[in-house]
């Protein structure tokens, strides 16, 4: 469905200074999959996602979306993609249905069929009940319910939602989220998806694609990269005096790292905590080590980001970090 090779862009800033907001990314998505691109602010995920929806030009490399050029076939590809970006897309004076019907009609449907159309999403979306009001008098959830359903209503097989529910409280966030699986069910959609909130990543997408600097630097499931990037944390519990022997024995474990002790509290690293706790307590009361608490962390995609670039992904954005 997506095909990059060396995808790069350049923004010529002045005379003296040219900004690489992406430095060659090799990406390919199958169809039907979700891939969420994580990355802090100025990583290169907007830019590249502006690529392939044909909203700027790629200074070099290739790329193909939906079978089609963005560079030589910028109109082929728009017929076949759905995008929603990071404003909101619907004329604020303008009624909720009646921008739908207009963007139907902008992708070639007759008014008849746009109007079925628009009918058929705001009812999968529940907006149905206010297809009469302005889009300024709907709440934040509302209008990002109504971009999604601009973006789909072309039916497109493959659609780009760029932070899709940034700025909504959780219970908007979960309600916009269970609207775009049951749409990406009916219609049988690809999704590529940029967002700063890990928890979608991690839950939702098959493949998470991780870019720093415009460039792709881990690129699986989020099961997998968690594994092998970050792995669980053991916390275990003991007397002070005791650390010495337990950090000997944890240093063992099959795979184990950063064994370091603070307190009462040794802590280490390894590929599989349910595996490795066990073990390590069984050793420990071999030895006479008495354990007070113990517990397995998993790890979390932001653990994933600080061990490939040394800062956490919110630190990143907090810090404001740019490619």
């Amino acid at each position: 469905m997506i095909s990059t090779r060396h995808l790069t862009r350049d923004f010529v800033v002045s005379r003296t200074e040219t900004v690489h907001a992406v430095r060659g990314i090799s990406l390919d998505v199958e169809p039907g999959e979700l891939v969420a691109v994580l990355g802090p602010n100025g990583a290169g995920k907007t830019t590249t996602l502006r690529m392939l929806t044909t909203l700027i030009t790629p200074t070099s490399g290739t790329a193909t979306v939906a079978g089609y050029d963005v560079t030589a076939d910028p109109s082929h590809v728009r017929r076949r993609i759905g995008y929603v970006g990071q404003g909101n897309g619907a004329g604020h004076n303008q009624r909720a249905g009646d921008e739908l019907v207009g963007q139907g009609v902008i992708y070639g449907l007759d008014r008849r069929a746009a109007k079925r159309r628009t009918g058929e999403l705001l009812d999968a979306l529940e907006l149905t009940e206010l297809a009469g009001r302005k889009v300024s008098e709907l709440s934040g959830g509302q209008r990002r319910r109504l971009d999604v359903a601009m973006g789909l209503v072309h039916a497109p097989k493959l659609l780009f939602l760029d932070e899709p529910s940034t700025g909504l409280d959780p219970q908007n966030r979960a309600n916009l989220w269970d609207h775009i699986l049951r749409m990406r069910e009916q219609y049988s959609m690809t999704i590529v998806l940029t967002t700063h909130y890990l928890d979608e990543a991690d839950s939702m997408a098959e493949r998470v694609v991780v870019v720093d600097h415009g460039e792709v630097i881990a690129d699986d499931t989020a099961n997998a990269l968690k594994a092998k990037l970050a792995g669980d944390r053991l916390a275990i519990a003991v007397a002070p005096s005791n650390l010495p022997k337990l950090a000997e024995l944890a240093e063992k474990l099959p795979g184990a790292r950063e064994v370091v002790a603070v307190g009462d509290e040794l802590s280490v690293r390894v590929a599989d905590g349910p595996a490795a706790l066990p073990e390590l307590i069984t050793a420990a009361q071999q030895y006479g080590l008495p354990v007070a608490a113990a517990q397995v962390h998993r790890p979390t995609l932001d653990d994933v980001f600080l061990n490939l670039t040394g800062r956490s992904l919110r630190e990143a954005d907090t810090n404001g970090k740019a490619a």
